[in-house]
This record gives structure tokens, sequence and C-alpha cells, in this order.
């Protein structure tokens, strides 16, 4: 028999809860379907809690979304066709519409004898595991890198498996080159351009047979840190009308995927943190109550990488734009510090990357000391689309990332950058 509600959100992660939340404070008659226990269940789960109270954010378990009248159904839920949602042997339909925010699983490489063994996710890590002696890490994506240098910081013996040519593939090239060097300068054994063919566990430790020299790795813990994946297929996105076989569930502005239907989070493919998943979150909520507002400013995504030094970026990197059609040149300074002696050494750099057809940045990254701090000023620029010219006319501070910032503003009119 069929039940009815406003809305149905399907998962209650972070985006999901926040969703769920709002609508329900706005009376609105609110399903939430989640099969994985939610609220305060985790140690990782307590940190995000603390977290978002250490941020003065709002934050709700599944105890204050009942509390506010959201309905909690166990099970896992599955589209059955416009405004539809089945969970178990129940048939759920929504008046206003669904929203999916139902996340995405750990990427698991495709290699021989890893689903045998008891291999580690990101997400184990987060939960808190006791300090390996040898870690072997397979990929060097973001997630990669910072638990590398994490580990290897705390006393392990780290070996970071990379395939691609260099860490950090989506970030600029000089931000690869850097994390490789600050890992290495730890201790990290950095292989790039290696592929893992084959895992074996012997009940005390790994086995990792990689195609390129060394042969064989051996570590007493592996993680596997390869992206996050979507299961569009199983969850019945056919039924609406999209692509079973996509990544990731196309939306809007608005968080639109469909006529009543919304998505949010790891599912839309630009998720990757909690704070997306509220940003994203806050949009689709103006949307479903009808009220006016921005559209999701995508194309300005900040990301940090935190390592140390930190790495953070912002919009399209050079080569992104480019494969984007812009005619485009970029700007790079190095960040420079007083060493001891009374000369300097670099410390990381800051790369900008303009659109000249606009005069305006579509990209920048700051690698070096509070990287991820002095994002925040470019990512206002490349947000509001504030003009390079305006940008060089600015009085920037003393500080030594300031300063890189204005000189690979002036880089940017050199011959040779376009």
């Amino acid at each position: 028999m069929d039940e009815r509600a406003d809305v149905i959100v399907v998962g209650l992660g972070p985006g999901g809860r926040r969703v769920a939340g709002a609508l329900a404070r706005a009376g609105l008659d609110v399903v939430g379907v989640e099969a994985e226990p939610v609220g305060d269940w985790s140690r990782a789960a307590r940190r995000v809690r603390r977290q978002a109270a250490h941020d003065g954010e709002d934050w709700p378990t599944t105890d204050d979304l009942a509390a506010q009248g959201m309905r909690l159904v166990r099970g896992t839920g599955r589209l059955a066709g416009p405004h539809r949602v089945a969970v178990g042997g129940s048939t759920f339909e929504a008046r206003r519409g669904v929203v999916l925010a139902t996340g995405a699983r750990p990427r698991t490489a495709e290699v021989a004898g890893l689903a045998a063994t008891p291999y580690w996710t990101p997400r184990d890590v987060t939960a808190g595991r006791d300090l390996p002696a040898s870690l072997l890490v397979v990929g060097g994506g973001g997630n990669g890198v910072e638990i590398a240098q994490r580990f290897a910081c705390a006393g392990s013996a780290v070996t970071l498996i990379e395939a691609g040519e260099r860490l950090l593939p989506r970030e600029e090239p000089e931000a690869g080159e850097l994390a490789a060097a600050a890992l290495q300068a730890d201790g990290v054994n950095v292989l790039t351009g290696a592929r893992v063919r084959q895992v074996e566990h012997d009940g005390v430790g790994f086995l990792a047979h990689v195609a390129g020299e060394p042969a064989v790795l051996d570590g007493e813990r592996l993680l596997v840190a390869t992206g996050r994946v979507v299961d569009l297929a199983g969850l019945g996105v056919d039924t609406v009308g999209l692509d079973p076989s996509e990544l990731a569930v196309p939306t809007d502005g608005r968080m639109r995927a469909g006529a009543g239907l919304w998505a949010v989070g790891d599912i839309t493919g630009r998720g990757g943190s909690a704070r997306m998943s509220a940003y994203q979150a806050e949009i689709a909520v103006r949307d479903v109550l009808g009220r006016p507002g921005p559209d999701a400013g995508h194309w300005a995504l900040p990301r940090v990488t935190r390592t140390d030094p930190e790495i953070a970026a912002v919009g399209f990197t050079e080569h992104q734009a480019r494969g984007l059609g812009l005619k485009v040149r970029a700007g790079l300074a190095p960040i420079a510090s007083p060493a001891c002696g009374g000369g300097s050494g670099g410390e990381g750099f800051v790369k900008l990357v303009e659109d000249t057809d606009r005069g305006v940045l579509v990209g920048a990254t700051a690698a070096g000391p509070a990287g991820g701090e002095v994002l925040y000023g470019l990512q206002v620029a490349v947000h509001a689309e504030v003009p390079v010219a305006r940008l060089r006319q600015m009085i920037h501070g003393d500080a030594a990332v300031q300063r890189a910032v204005e000189a690979a503003l002036q880089a940017l009119r050199r011959p040779g950058h376009d």
C-alpha cells in the first residue's frame, strides 16, 4: 500500500539530513529513507557533529529530525517512477518530489585478489585505526596524499602508489610536483606510473604486485584511495528517465535532476565534502520551497589538499580551461620566505588562470603555508568574476603568499604567458 508525504529524502548523510531538517522545519511532511545507521552512530559522525558545532552550524541527527516531524524509514530506497520511492515492500509517493542524497562509496581498484583482503578505505581511516608499522597507499589523489603524509609523520613506513604520471592528477602539474617533494621529504616512498596488478594477504600483511619496478611491495596494511563511485543502476534512476550508466546524477543550477527530482552531495559528482553537501542542500531546499536565490556556483568550487604545505585551488586548471575551448594565459609565482641565512627558500607557488577574452580569472591555485586561508580571496575573485585589471590595482598584503598573488597577477601580462 502506498504512503504519501510532501517530500522523500533518500539518504541521510550530511546533505540529506540538512535537506530533511530544513523542509521539516518549514512545515512539510518529510520521509527520510536510510539503510545504514545514522546520527551519532560512529566516531566519524561524532567528529563531524563536533566540528559543525564549532563552526556554528546546525547539523541535525535523526533524533533532531524526528522531533521536527520527519518520519524515518529504515531500508534501501529505490526510485519507482516519478515522485515514487520503493523501500522493501512499501512504496512512498511524494507530492512535491524526491531528493537524492545517497552519497557515494569508495571506488575499489580493479585489482586481482583485492576483494578477499581486509584492505582499508579512507572511511576506515577516519573511523580510527591503530598505527601500522608500514602502510601501502594505492591512489595519489587528495585523500591518498593526505593520508600518506599523516601516517608517515606519525611513524609508519609509507609507500604511495599512483598509476598516473604524477600525484594530484586533477590539479595543476606544479601541485603534484610540490606534493611529491613534500611527501618524499617526510619519508614517503612515492611511486608514479605504477599500477597494482594483484594483492595478497597472508593474515599478517599485504603483498602488492606492481607493473614496473619494484615488482612486489609489502606492508602491514593497505589503503585503497582511488576515489568514489555512485551506483545509479541500483538506485533505479532509469525509472525517471536518467541514464544508469552515468558516473553521477546531472543537475542544473537549482540542483534539479528532473521534474520533482533533486540531488545533492556526492551523487552529483560535485560533492567530496560535508560543506559542499550543505551548500547544495541549501539551494535544493530553496527550490523545493519555491524561494528565490542564486544558482549553484559550481564553476568556482574550492578544493584544499590538507598536506604540509597546503595545496588549495578554485575553478579550472590551465589544462581544464583550454579543454573547454577558453583562450587562457597563466601566471606563476613562487612563494618565498626569509631563510635563516638571510636568503630565501621556495615554499610553494601561486598560479592564476585568466580567460583573456573576458579578462577575469577562471582558476587559481595557492600552494604553500596557509594556502587554504589565502584561497578565500582568490575564490571571491573567481566566483564574482572580478576583472584582472582591478585585481592588479589592489594593495596586497606583505605576507609571502599575498606577495606571490601580486607577482602572479603581474606575470599574466608578460610575454610568453599566453
